[in-house]
């Protein structure tokens, strides 16, 4: 299977199997999901890895959601895109998504596309 191309998925609806819940901690690194936190199934990214995705607009730990992809992070010092998939289709802004996925974005540069 080839690399995903994260833009593909911008505007589509998606499931997501959550692996790190919110309020979950990060297995390695000690610090906590703020969100919901899981990976598009049968989809490689390039870390080699399912791609990831944030949930927002989800207030509950989970282990599953769907939504709408609003955004993508491509960090541009890691070869890992992020998706951003809010639950209820609702619009966040550049600003917003920032500071909702800062406790993890913090350690990367990236840019944010639509």
């Amino acid at each position: 299977m080839g690399k995903t191309n994260a833009k593909d998925y911008l505007g589509k609806e998606v499931y997501v199997k959550i692996d790190r819940p919110l309020g979950s901690r990060h297995p390695k690194h000690g610090f906590m999901y703020m969100l919901n936190y899981g990976f598009i199934p049968n989809t490689i990214s390039g870390d080699g890895e399912e791609l990831d995705a944030y949930i927002v607009g989800e207030f509950e730990p989970v282990m599953e959601s769907r939504g709408k992809v609003i955004a993508i992070i491509h960090r541009t010092n890691d070869d890992d895109d992020k998706l951003i998939v809010s639950k209820e289709g609702i619009e966040y802004s550049d600003d917003a998504i920032r500071a909702l996925t800062e406790f993890q974005e913090k350690y990367f540069e990236s840019i944010i596309i639509r």
